[in-house]
């Protein structure tokens, strides 16, 4: 069989419909829902994500990553676990469920999976007075947490903080945490799904019944001893995030080009705002506000163009 050599991909999302989305994926994120449900969620890089440009068009990350492996995602990760890194837009129009997720090591312990989920949060769009929930008020036990949710009754042991467009909000592992309404961001996070819902607002499901909550667990996994904080990142070519699994650099170019190398490193990039092209060799795609495509790991320089700004997701 013929093999076709690495080029960069375009990226269509696999589309998730949530009981707490809304339109903003297609109204202001220009992507075309295929039915009138509460979309929620896009994942921009996924194994479910569809390759749309050059030979492999029509594939899917996953099927990529079993075809070309390290060359695509990098030496430090193993293709059998598939694609390390998870990027989504959401769009909230109410609030999330209360949520906690394990480290890698209790991911292990508890699930018998390799990766726990730490996150990060960029603030694509917030409406005024929008608010996120980081943690429990300090001083509040396990034991209290628990009986409060039990009791349907947790929302006065919760805090919260206001956000704006730009804010940064770093979601280790073990921190509590919600998106509420109004709110429209970026997620970068390792791929990974386990997630121990604790509360949900006493609402119920898509399907009319109450969502499953993951009381024992999930306040097993939980940080109630601190909390994290804000961030605003200023500048054109500004560090949104970096930490052990991942960093998210924010470019804004004006008329202008950026030469970027992977190092080694795959490297996932999601218009936000304008117009830009991403040329390597012999390929140039152009990305729209909303658009996301992938540099492989084994592909060296290559050049951005235009007027806009865009978020680079790579490991660290």
């Amino acid at each position: 069989m013929n093999v076709p050599n690495l080029y960069p991909f375009k990226l269509a999302p696999s589309l998730h419909v949530k009981v707490w989305g809304g339109r903003k994926l297609q109204t202001v994120m220009n992507k075309a829902l295929p039915t009138d449900d509460p979309y929620g969620e896009a994942w921009e890089l996924h194994d479910t994500a569809v390759i749309t440009n050059g030979p492999l068009e029509g594939q899917t990350l996953a099927d990529a990553v079993d075809q070309f492996g390290t060359d695509l995602i990098g030496e430090r990760n193993n293709p059998a676990e598939g694609f390390p890194l998870l990027a989504k837009i959401i769009d909230a129009e109410d609030w999330l469920s209360i949520q906690v997720h394990p480290d890698d090591e209790q991911a292990r312990a508890l699930e018998n999976d390799p990766r726990g989920k730490t996150e990060a949060w960029i603030i694509l769009a917030a409406d005024e007075g929008a608010q996120l929930c980081i943690g429990v008020k300090p001083g509040t036990s396990r034991e209290a947490m628990a009986a409060a949710i039990r009791d349907n009754a947790l929302e006065p042991m919760l805090e919260y903080v206001d956000v704006h467009a730009g804010d940064v909000f770093f979601v280790a592992a073990n921190t509590i945490h919600a998106i509420g309404p109004g709110i429209l961001l970026y997620e970068i996070q390792q791929s990974s799904d386990i997630t121990y819902r604790l509360y949900d607002w006493g609402r119920v499901g898509l399907d009319g019944k109450p969502r499953e909550k993951h009381i024992d667990k999930g306040v097993h996994v939980s940080n109630v001893e601190s909390l994290p904080e804000l961030q605003h990142p200023e500048g054109s070519t500004a560090m949104m995030v970096s930490c052990p699994y991942f960093e998210t650099m924010r470019h804004t170019l004006v008329d202008m080009s950026l030469s970027l190398t992977t190092e080694g490193v795959f490297q996932a990039l999601t218009c936000i705002d304008g117009t830009l092209t991403i040329t390597h060799g012999e390929t140039t795609i152009t990305l729209l506000n909303g658009e996301t495509a992938l540099i492989p790991a084994s592909l060296e320089a290559y050049l951005l163009v235009g007027t806009g700004t865009i978020l680079r997701s790579y490991q660290k």
